[in-house]
């Protein structure tokens, strides 16, 4: 079996946002020769996201303000516990958890193996600053 890595490193402008990363993604399990096998990718940071979804512009304004339903941005210390401790970001630890952590792809015939309309896209809810996401291909 064999593996291939590599991290990449994020900085969206904005406090909350989405990156379609697919081409990128492509571009590594193309890299690494693995035609079977499987793609994992995960966002190393706690206030950021991968996940599996269409790249569609409307889809995307509704996941921002859907999770800013759930979980409001609001530096103050009453509202969340977690600001308590200097920090201002426990709306995005939430968003983090609801968008998840990694997504897994099958890799069939060296591409990824997806279903119609699916893209890998970074999530980004404190953003304006340098964050890193894991791309792991496993596989023959």
């Amino acid at each position: 079996m064999k593996s291939h890595t590599e991290y990449l490193t994020f900085n969206l402008p904005t406090r909350m946002g989405f990156l379609n990363i697919t081409p990128t993604i492509e571009e590594i399990v193309r890299k690494s020769g693995i035609s079977e096998g499987l793609l994992l990718c995960n966002a190393m940071h706690i206030t950021a996201s991968i996940f599996i979804n269409d790249d569609e512009s409307g889809l995307h304004e509704d996941y921002k303000k859907w999770l800013e339903g759930l979980a409001p941005f609001d530096a103050s210390p009453q509202r969340y516990a977690h600001n308590r401790t200097g920090e201002d970001n426990a709306d995005a630890h939430m968003k983090r958890q609801i968008m998840g952590r990694e997504v897994v792809v099958a890799i069939t015939k060296g591409k990824l193996d997806f279903g119609p309309w699916e893209q890998i896209f970074y999530g980004e809810f404190d953003g304006r600053r340098s964050k890193r996401v894991l791309v792991k291909v496993i596989g023959e």
